[in-house]
């Protein structure tokens, strides 16, 4: 499985990048290895909605049920995320990234924190 990781660069801006998850055979199905995380939060953003420079405030899996988000890094790369896509945000430190809401519709998403490894 594919997803994108937001992570803080030596530059201290936040940068994208694929990476791969991958799936273990499970009898007659696939899963990922098991993760610890730190609890679940479900989030409604209006459209519209622009949420200035900011870091992660902690490493989480961001995940979008509904509507359309975008994220904006440092060097002005904007990746648009909605329904079913995964996010590792890891951007902790510096400058960090600009999410907007796009479209007519609100955002609803999921965070699911992480324990710093």
């Amino acid at each position: 499985m594919r997803m994108v990781r937001l992570y803080t660069g030596e530059d201290g801006e936040s940068h994208f990048e694929e990476i791969e998850v991958p799936f273990e055979r499970r009898g007659d199905a696939e899963a990922t290895a098991l993760q610890t995380v730190t609890g679940i939060v479900f989030h409604r953003a209006p459209a519209g909605h622009v949420q200035d420079w900011h870091p992660a405030p902690r490493r989480q899996y961001v995940m979008t049920s509904s509507g359309q988000g975008e994220i904006e890094v440092g060097d002005g790369t904007v990746r648009r995320f909605g329904p079913g896509d995964v996010m590792l945000a890891e951007d902790l430190t510096g400058r960090g990234h600009i999410t907007r809401v796009v479209g007519a519709q609100p955002r609803i998403y999921v965070t699911i924190p992480l324990p710093l490894p």
